[in-house]
C-alpha cells in the first residue's frame, strides 16, 4: 500500500531538521536529499510497526493544512509500506511444515535445501517477482 505524506522541512545549521505531523514524529538530514530520505524511512518504519500491531495507518494530512513559517517548506513524501517491508524486514523466522515421509526421503537424497523450495514455491504462490 502506497501512501504521500506531508513533511515539514526547517532549515538548520545541521541540515534540514524535519516533522511528519500524521505520525508526530522528527527526524533530520545533512541536506534536502537525505532529510526526505530519512523522512521516508521514520515513515516507512512507525507505519509497518504500525501494522504488526494491527493499527491503522494515519490517512496523509493536506499540504494546504500546514500554515509554515517563511523558512520552512512542505513537501510530500512516498512510502510503499509493503516495499519497505520487503527492503527492511529481512529478520529469518522457523516454520515447521508436514511431508510425506518417502517425498522427505528423496528430497534430502538430492541434497534439497528445503527452505530455499518453501521460499521459491511462496513467491511462486504470492505472485512475487522481485527478490
Amino acid at each position: 500500500m502506497k501512501k504521500a505524506y506531508p513533511i515539514i522541512l526547517t532549515p538548520d545549521s545541521d541540515g534540514y531538521a524535519v516533522y511528519i505531523p500524521d505520525f508526530n514524529a522528527n527526524t533530520q538530514g545533512n541536506d534536502l536529499a537525505e532529510a526526505i530520505e530519512m523522512a521516508r524511512d521514520a515513515i516507512g518504519i512507525m507505519g509497518i510497526d504500525m501494522e504488526d500491531d494491527k493499527k491503522p495507518l494515519p490517512e496523509p494530512s493536506s499540504t494546504a493544512d500546514f500554515k509554515v513559517k517563511e523558512n520552512e517548506l512542505v513537501s510530500l513524501v512516498d512510502v510503499d509500506f509493503s516495499e519497505y517491508r520487503k527492503k527492511n524486514e529481512m529478520k529469518v523466522v522457523k516454520k515447521n511444515c508436514t511431508l510425506p515421509s518417502w517425498l522427505c526421503y528423496e528430497a534430502e537424497k538430492a541434497n534439497i535445501n528445503f527452505s530455499q523450495i518453501l521460499q521459491v514455491a511462496l513467491k511462486k504462490e504470492l505472485h512475487i517477482t522481485n527478490r
